[in-house]
């Protein structure tokens, strides 16, 4: 089981998949792109994007001191969930994209595991071992969550890293090459964001 949140950005154009028992939450005006392509399960937060209420939402005000993405983040937390995929993140406001990618961190703090996909990219914040299954010839990037990350060691990727230490400020660790279908690295200290990168085939 998994919880789905829609996001108020760039429309997805990719598919939504919801399994049995997965759980779709949509924030604010992520309705108005997302009915067509996913069933709802809920709605949350103020609606000053969408322009109404929905029927059963719940509803905050839009002076507040959290995002409409931090609700549903929280709710879908609450009922348990901890692998979550996020939709809807990016385009649009720039500061709310990197708003959305604090989300990751969030979760990644109360022990979900969450992905924020865009049309350009699957983006991630993890610790210790990363995986890069089935991954082979895929551009990925790294940049550390707060001053300073490091990576311990590394395998399959082009441009190996070893005791490295990435660094706010600095851009070691943008366009990585995936070697090997088994292809790995260990996020000893601190954790990073892990962009994805999307071939042109995957974004349809």
């Amino acid at each position: 089981m998994k919880g789905i949140i829609l996001l108020n950005g760039e429309p997805y154009l990719g598919q939504i998949v919801k399994g049995e028992g997965d759980f779709v939450l949509s924030a604010d005006g992520a309705l108005a792109w997302a009915a067509d392509k996913v069933k709802i399960d809920a709605c949350a937060g103020d609606f000053d994007s969408l322009g109404y209420v929905p029927d059963g939402a719940v509803v905050y005000p839009s002076e507040k001191n959290f995002t409409d993405g931090e609700i549903a983040l929280d709710m879908l937390l609450d009922k348990g969930f901890d692998q979550i995929e996020i939709y809807g993140g990016g385009g649009g406001r720039e500061d709310h994209f990197f708003g959305n990618l604090q989300l990751l961190y969030a979760g990644l703090q109360r022990g979900a595991h969450c992905v924020l996909r865009t049309n350009y990219s699957d983006i991630t914040c993890e610790r210790g071992l990363i995986r890069f299954c089935g991954e082979r010839g895929r551009t990925v990037s790294l940049a550390p969550v707060g001053l300073s990350a490091h990576i311990m060691s590394s395998e399959g990727m082009k441009y190996p890293l070893e005791d490295l230490t990435l660094t706010a400020g600095s851009c070691r660790g943008v366009s990585n090459i995936v070697l090997s279908d088994d292809a790995r690295l260990n996020c000893d200290e601190g954790a990073v964001f892990v962009f994805r990168n999307l071939s042109e085939e995957s974004r349809l």
